[in-house]
């Protein structure tokens, strides 16, 4: 759904100020906005999937490990789908604390894509390369919005969401290297329009969340304080937005409506959109590449 069309809908968490707010600039902060009963769950359930992943020793379809990880001290990236590894997490991303707030930016029909808990360990945890979500997950039109939720909250030390105010509206640029490797990462050559006092670095205490347009230009810094920084990223659509490929990281909740109804016809965007690799063949995460990289 087109944001003209969802704005004709009235809001229901959002004001129209910053329901206009997130359109004009691909995102929108709210500080604090999960409940402390919410977090307390969410607490329990990703500390009980930090403690599985003591067990596993190289990364796999669920688990992707940061060098130093062990059982005594594990050490994550990312825990992919889990929302398929925790019911509370599921639970989480289908109640209208969540849905509710995506209707405001996407309609009154919402549709669940996937989602990735982001770990981020402290002590040096890699940051993120400005991209653009998008061309992963490309879809009949640009509503897919990326929800950020800071479990713990996000200090200037722990590598927060960065992101440039606007570029939503500009140019998608290409997620492959010029080896032709899906990369996630806007070649250097495409970023000389950016200024390093463009980008906004927002942080906040627990419960703080963010709505990100999938367009936006948007990265990370390493994380230099020694506490990890959780951040759950659900990602939904419009109802009548559909992926064109499979996901990169599936779940067996893909394309549930989680509000609303299912549509019958496609919202259709005409701007191109770059497309992903044959995500059946695998999917390589950008810490891999970032790895093979660096060892070359």
């Amino acid at each position: 759904m087109i944001p003209e069309r969802v704005l004709e809908h009235p809001g229901i968490v959002l004001t129209e100020q910053q329901r206009r707010r997130f359109f004009a600039d691909g995102f929108l902060v709210l500080e604090k906005y999960v409940p402390e009963a919410w977090l307390k769950r969410l607490r329990h359930a990703t500390e009980e999937l930090i403690e599985h992943s003591r067990s596993v020793t190289e990364s796999n379809s669920t688990f992707v490990l940061e060098e130093g990880h062990s059982p005594e001290n594990p050490r994550l990236h990312r825990v992919s789908s889990p929302q398929d590894q925790h019911p509370i997490l599921w639970e989480f991303m289908s109640d209208p604390v969540l849905t509710d707030l995506v209707a405001d930016v996407v309609g009154p029909d919402v549709k669940f894509h996937h989602a990735k808990l982001n770990i981020k360990s402290g002590k040096g945890s890699r940051g993120f390369d400005w991209h653009q979500d998008i061309p992963a997950w490309p879809h009949t039109d640009y509503s897919p919005v990326t929800v950020g939720v800071y479990i713990n909250g996000c200090t200037p030390e722990q590598g927060p969401l960065s992101f440039i105010p606007g570029s939503h509206m500009g140019p998608l640029y290409s997620m492959y290297d010029h080896d032709g490797n899906f990369v996630v990462r806007i070649r250097d050559e495409d970023l000389g329009w950016m200024a390093d006092d463009m980008a906004v670095k927002p942080v906040g205490g627990p419960g703080t969340t963010i709505l990100l347009n999938c367009r936006t230009v948007h990265g990370s810094t390493p994380n230099r304080s020694p506490d990890p920084r959780l951040l759950l990223l659900p990602v939904y659509s419009s109802a009548d937005s559909f992926a064109y490929t499979p996901s990169p990281i599936p779940s067996r909740h893909q394309g549930d409506i989680v509000r609303g109804q299912p549509a019958r016809y496609a919202s259709m965007d005409p701007r191109p959109c770059e497309m992903p690799p044959d995500w059946r063949n695998g999917y390589r995460t950008v810490w891999q590449f970032k790895k093979d990289t660096e060892s070359t």
